[in-house]
């Protein structure tokens, strides 16, 4: 029983594959190989204060133990998640004290570091300015919302990329010779298993130990694609709800509708749908897009938008996904234009910046005597009325406003024919003005 209750702890495949030096690093190679910046600075020989910005499992708390072994730092790890002022002034005694006694400088790593708040921001930050520590913040969230200006001015920031397929595949490399001798993986199975990672190292070195366990058990060394199915809990794919996945996401579904290309968004759709995105807020982005960037080129785009979201709030999930599916297909391959969208907000800005012009006289209305006697309504052309149902000639915008001209439609869709239709109405007004101005000078 001694034994079983003093046995070392095995520690996770993660763990102890964690790379010795940046040479031993899988990925990064944007910032890694050679002459890129986080190679140069290890290299010059003066460690400088950084924030790592990436995914989870692309390696930021092990670029922050490895600067610290490179420079010869004593190394402290706080988490903002747990962490407040009393800890951050904790660790900048235990730094001072190293440094006294030590002549060692200290390497302070905050995990998580959009998870303090302002105050606890700027209680790190006399300590940055001073230099008792180099910092190296770690975050997955987009650090100019998340860490102030004055933090984030004195710190190098560094994009992190999930790990590529190649990448880990030769992880499993690694892991095989390093920790996993005996285990064989088909090649389905390490399909799966890296899809499922999705571009995670610790995600993917977690199943690959999963795997490991589950084939023991089974009496067997081999894994293949029916034991990873069967014997391993899969989750959704990397997806945050809050965060700049979210809208990188998005992003790139209203651009691959923009783009004309179905399949491009009906991946993203599929992608964030599978990992947990609101339908009904793809939904109304899905209603937006018709409005956007179809517009008039093609209105049944607007109502087959409409009448998916509508769809959707009848049947739910899944069932009603189909709808939001046909929907985003259909406006993929819709005429495009963004005339209406282009024309709106340039009214909105006029308006915003112009003065208050008055109604013209001849289009008041006149419900009252007096507003008659005033001369409300007089002279006005009831369209309804003329050659083709146009008033030729007629003025409709303020007197002294030139005409803006905001509206320009495309020559796609619809707006081919709204365009012939405004040519033919433009030499109509032409007509009757040249005529109009013959008489008054007869």
């Amino acid at each position: 029983m001694a034994d079983l209750f003093h046995r070392t702890p095995v520690p996770p495949l993660a763990e102890s594959m964690r790379p010795g030096s940046i040479d031993e690093v899988i990925g990064q190679r944007h910032l890694l190989g050679p002459g890129k910046p986080l190679r140069l600075a290890f290299e010059s020989g003066r460690p400088h204060s950084m924030i790592l910005w990436g995914p989870p499992g692309v390696g930021k708390t092990t670029l922050a133990r490895l600067t610290a072994h490179a420079f010869d730092c004593a190394f402290i790890a706080i988490s903002a998640v747990f962490a407040g002022v009393k800890e951050i002034r904790a660790a900048m005694e235990e730094a001072q004290f190293t440094l006294d006694q030590h002549r060692r400088r200290t390497l302070l790593f905050v995990d998580e570091i959009h998870r303090f708040n302002k105050g606890q921001q700027d209680a790190l930050l006399p300590f940055v300015e001073s230099g008792l520590v180099t910092f190296i913040g770690a975050t997955t969230e987009n650090p100019s919302f998340e860490v102030n200006s004055a933090l984030l001015s004195r710190a190098q920031v560094y994009v992190l990329e999930p790990l590529s397929e190649p990448e880990l595949r030769e992880l499993w490399e690694r892991a095989h010779t390093v920790a996993l001798p005996d285990l064989s993986i088909d090649e389905t199975a390490l399909a799966t298993l890296v899809g499922y990672a999705d571009g995670d190292a610790r995600r993917f070195l977690n199943l690959l130990e999963q795997a490991a366990t589950a084939a023991e058990s089974s009496g067997t060394r081999v894994v293949d694609g029916p034991l990873v199915e069967g014997a391993l809990s899969m989750n959704a794919r990397r997806f945050d709800k809050g965060g700049d996945n979210f809208y990188d996401q998005i992003s790139a579904l209203h651009k691959s509708v923009r783009g004309s290309h179905p399949d491009a968004a009906l991946y993203w759709l599929t992608r964030m749908l599978d990992g947990g995105a609101d339908p009904r807020y793809l939904a109304r982005r899905i209603v937006r897009m018709a409005w956007e960037d179809i517009g008039l080129a093609d209105p049944r785009a607007i109502q087959i938008a409409n009448d998916a979201a509508a769809t959707y709030e009848r049947l739910g999930s899944p069932e009603g996904e189909l709808a939001l599916g046909q929907a985003i297909i259909y406006l993929a391959v819709a005429a495009k234009s963004n005339a209406g969208y282009m024309a709106y907000n340039q009214a909105v800005s006029f308006v915003k910046k112009d003065q208050s012009r008055p109604v013209p006289v001849h289009l008041r209305n006149a419900p009252t005597r007096l507003m008659k006697e005033l001369g409300y309504g007089h002279n006005y052309r009831y369209a309804h009325d003329e050659p083709e149902g146009y008033a030729a000639g007629e003025t409709y915008l303020p007197e002294g406003m030139r005409e803006p001209g905001w509206y320009k439609p495309v020559s796609r869709g619809l707006e081919t024919r709204i365009a012939e239709k405004l040519q033919h109405l433009a030499e109509l007004d032409r007509t009757a003005r040249k005529n109009a101005k013959d008489r008054g000078n007869d």
